[in-house]
């Protein structure tokens, strides 16, 4: 019993020793997103690639093809209403956090026993393709919240989902819109049709896995719910 007990202290203060070690590291690798990178430089500049996009040239072992930047002007209105319908509803009035859609995707989550909605914002999906690793832990999270708040601060919101519509994957290897318009439709974004665009909308949660011109049940129904509400409503 006694060795036991011995054992067990030393295991506990080893367990202590670690993370007085290991806690501050972290903390300050959380913490110093909170003045890096420079996201103001993205009030002008245009990022040539994301960080997502070099994670996945690391797992595909091909080049990081070139974005074709087009501005918000330039992309159907069709566009911006299905893709704020389908990945943020209240993308124009919250600031950075929809935690109505958080508390939604948590209860669902919990209903199906499954991670079936992630419940993150556009702002948020931003931080993370442009900054961070797409790895699921507590200090990734903690770092895209960090860069959220900034991003929101710093940025306007159109400038925010102009940036976000030219840099996400909308198929494998197919980043921004200009390449997505084109690849699966044959048109400029400006051009793009209300249905082309709710489909083009529906795939985004999981865009390598469903394509905007498949036969697939759930793209042709997603698409159909994302068409009859974006012609309810106005744009901004």
């Amino acid at each position: 019993m006694g060795d036991a007990g011995v054992t067990v202290r030393r295991v506990l203060k080893t367990f202590v020793l670690a993370a007085l070690v290991v806690l501050p590291v972290m903390a300050a690798d959380v913490l110093r997103f909170a003045f890096w990178p420079d996201v103001a430089v993205l009030k002008k500049e245009n990022p040539a690639a994301t960080e997502y996009m070099r994670f996945r040239e690391s797992l595909a072992e091909r080049p990081v093809p070139k974005l074709r930047w087009v501005p918000l002007g330039q992309i159907s209105p069709w566009l911006v209403r299905a893709v704020t319908i389908a990945e943020d509803d209240r993308f124009w009035d919250h600031e950075g956090f929809d935690t109505e859609g958080m508390r939604q995707a948590f209860l669902r989550n919990l209903r199906e026993g499954r991670l079936a909605a992630g419940g993150s914002s556009i702002s948020q999906q931003l931080a993370k393709n442009l900054y961070l690793s797409p790895d699921r832990t507590l200090s990734r999270k903690l770092k895209e919240a960090l860069l959220t708040w900034r991003l929101e601060a710093t940025l306007s919101k159109r400038r925010i989902l102009e940036i976000y519509l030219n840099v996400i994957e909308w198929g494998d290897g197919i980043y921004g819109i200009n390449a997505a318009s084109r690849h699966f439709f044959g048109v400029e974004p400006a051009a793009l049709s209300p249905a082309q665009s709710a489909r083009l909308a529906s795939v985004l949660p999981a865009p390598r896995r469903y394509s905007p011109v498949s036969d697939s049940g759930y793209v042709t129904a997603k698409s159909r719910v994302i068409l009859r509400r974006m012609q309810r409503r106005s744009w901004r």
